[in-house]
């Protein structure tokens, strides 16, 4: 009846393990007692997890993000503190528990919190920025949310049914295989993966359609704001990358339940098949990641630097380039695993060229700092920090793109400083960045600036002592994923390591601090212009927070800065000769729906309940059934109505004070540079 689902699954094995699924549960009952306390289930319910608005889907997004932030981190410090006091002893964590949790951390930070970070990102801000009134398939948009919500609480509950993966984020056979790891835990990662893989591929189509057929008129691709290009080029990587790791993890799951001999050296299964799937959408994964970034950098530095940014078409370029290139490194994960000399040293060089685009944007982000009036707000702190911490990761990683180097080098702390050194400064703080300077985008209010600059300044100084060690350490010979030691020499440089992490814990503690402070101080803050930072494109030119249809008359767009221009030419803020009839996608939770059956299909195939895993995907079908079936998806928001929403936003906008950037020259629309050019 219950497959392999008895009491032992309860996580007694621990007081460690017991004490994680208790704050998981209480965490749980805490959120649902505050929804209670605060009568908010209806808006909860019919307000947020039924809608299909973009922006609230975005924002949903990146709450889920924040949370798996500070879920992965709590993995990150158990395990520095682990090291540094496990020199010749057991320390605090049993083997097999330190094994789950270095899988977890990988999984969660990759898989639920930079990619929700991600998509979150792209769904508030890129309809936007294009001048669209929504995304091409809102329905597609929202079940791409709960998927991936769905994969998320799949690794949240293994802290309290069960055990997660002991076999990395990675999962590689044959370890991850069932006669090596005959547990739950493999299972567990494999399909949160596999569901949230759904979900993202899925967003990807919808991000690339969304850039391709909804731009305003008059903006074509070489006027788009570099975000949306690296949204575009983004979606095309997740597009053919992420059916590889689906195709990877289905064919494991296979394996697993049914016997079979994919990923086995038994039968004619070959791991290396795996590990080659795996790395094709690996390696894109990295920049999958990285490039919308990018685009936030470019974004945040034009911005606070009140200068156009230098070389638009070289970044555009180079963006493209590092998209096409991405797919041609992935075999420098496993150069020490037997491709020949010549195989090594196609992948090692095409590792190396890739550095050169990257370089490009380095340097026209410095140009276009240069000369410069640089405001330094926390977006900006991040952007200048990134520039700095990244190009150390990157130069690392070219060392590692030398085969022989890399055989030195491989398995060592070293690799492990040189991903943190490239995903924390060129992943996470372009999210910062990101989400500091949309946020009174997204709310109608700025976030304390006071507790941003003291979370940048946690950030890159625990960032700095946590991971400059672990280089040191690489090069004396110091394997990663030791659980404990007996060289005395690593001690002291693991135990900096456990300080830098406290004091990056103290940076995520002051972004809670600087959200509630926020709130508390929001009417001081109120952002009623919709321009608070004196922006350069469309989404400046919407409301804060956007009414749901974003522009009531769509904008025509003449240059790159788009609303810069329009400011310029003093058309920014007229009001339209007539308004017309809007329509909106209606409300449904039909995409709740299936992400919830799909974490109930999830955790059934995981424990074997193949009853229950029936009815989760019958309800998935019928779902899908009733929602193909309903031809009533849209409500239609009157001509009267969308001029009422837009003229109390003029009254608000003439009754606002100009912001604390109006004295700075160009808030009009023109900078010092570009008025004496």
């Amino acid at each position: 009846m219950l497959g392999r689902l008895t009491i032992d699954a309860l996580p007694f094995y621990s007081a460690i393990a017991a004490g994680g699924a208790a704050v998981t549960v209480l965490g749980a009952l805490s959120v649902v007692g505050l929804i209670t306390y605060f009568r908010a289930w209806r808006i909860v319910l019919f307000d947020w997890v039924s809608s299909l608005d973009h922006k609230k889907i975005g924002i949903m997004y990146v709450m889920l993000a924040l949370v798996m932030l500070m879920r992965g981190f709590i993995d990150a410090a158990m395990m520095r503190s682990q090291q540094a006091i496990a020199f010749r002893s057991d320390g605090y964590l049993p083997a097999e528990h330190f094994d789950q949790i270095f899988s977890s951390h990988g999984t969660i930070m990759i898989f639920f919190m930079a990619m929700p970070f991600l998509s979150g990102l792209i769904n508030h801000i890129m309809p936007q920025q294009i001048g669209a009134r929504d995304v091409a398939f809102p329905f597609m948009n929202a079940v791409s949310l709960w998927l991936t919500a769905a994969g998320a609480g799949l690794v949240l509950i293994s802290l309290v049914i069960g055990k997660f993966s002991t076999a990395g984020w990675t999962g590689y056979p044959p370890y991850s295989g069932i006669e090596y790891n005959p547990g739950v835990g493999v299972d567990y990662w494999l399909w949160a993966v596999l569901i949230a893989g759904v979900g993202s591929t899925m967003s990807a189509i919808n991000f690339l359609v969304t850039i391709l057929k909804c731009r305003a008129p008059g903006m074509h691709l070489f006027r788009m704001p570099l975000f949306s290009w690296t949204v575009l080029v983004t979606s095309v990587l997740m597009i053919f990358a992420f059916p590889a790791l689906t195709v990877a993890c289905g064919l494991l799951a296979v394996d697993r339940i049914f016997g079979t001999h994919f990923f086995t050296n038994a039968m004619g299964g070959n791991m290396m098949h795996y590990i080659n799937l795996f790395w094709l959408w690996g390696h894109p994964e990295v920049y999958i990641l990285i490039l919308p970034a990018f685009g936030v950098f470019s974004e945040v530095v034009a911005t606070f630097s009140q200068k156009r940014l230098f070389g638009y078409t070289s970044l555009v370029l180079a963006t493209m380039a590092i998209g096409l290139l991405s797919f041609t490194v992935w075999l420098h994960h496993f150069f020490t695993m037997g491709p020949s000399a010549d195989v090594n040293s196609f992948f090692g060089i095409m590792t190396t060229i890739i550095a050169v685009p990257t370089g490009v944007k380095v340097f026209d982000w410095l140009l276009t700092m240069y000369r410069g009036r640089i405001i330094f707000k926390p977006p900006m702190l991040f952007a200048i920090g990134f520039l700095v911490t990244f190009v150390i990761g990157g130069l690392s990683g070219v060392l590692l793109a030398l085969p022989p180097v890399d055989y030195a080098m491989h398995n060592t702390t070293f690799l492990v400083a040189h991903f943190h050194n490239t995903i924390i400064p060129g992943v996470l703080f372009g999210y910062l960045a990101g989400y500091m300077f949309w946020f009174p985008k997204a709310f109608g209010f700025k976030l304390n600036e006071t507790w941003g600059a003291r979370s940048f300044w946690c950030w890159i100084i625990g960032f700095y002592l946590a991971f400059m060690p672990l280089y040191v350490l690489g090069l004396m010979g110091m394997p990663r994923r030791m659980e404990h030691y007996d060289i005395a020499a690593w001690q002291p440089h693991l135990i900096v390591a456990a300080v830098g992490a406290f004091i990056i814990f103290l940076g995520i503690a002051c972004l809670a601090i600087q959200l509630m402070v926020s709130i508390r101080d929001r009417a001081d803050a109120r952002d009623l212009t919709g321009d608070p930072w004196n922006g350069r494109t469309l989404e400046w030119a919407t409301s804060s927070p956007p009414a749901p249809y974003n522009f009531a008359i769509l904008p025509n767009v003449r240059s790159v800065d788009a609303f810069w221009d329009m400011k310029h030419r003093g058309v920014a803020y007229q009001r339209p000769e007539r308004y017309v009839d809007i329509a909106l996608p209606k409300n449904t939770f039909i995409p709740a729906t299936v992400g919830g059956a799909a974490f109930v299909f999830g955790f059934a195939v995981v424990w074997y309940i193949w009853w229950l895993a029936a009815v989760a995907f019958t309800v998935i079908l019928v779902a899908i059934i009733i929602r193909s079936s309903d031809d009533e998806t849209e409500v239609i928001l009157p001509a009267i109505e969308v001029k009422a929403i837009e003229e109390a936003r003029f009254r608000e906008m003439e009754a606002a004070s100009k912001n604390e950037m109006a004295s700075d020259p160009g808030f009009a629309g023109e900078s010092v540079l570009e008025a004496t050019s």
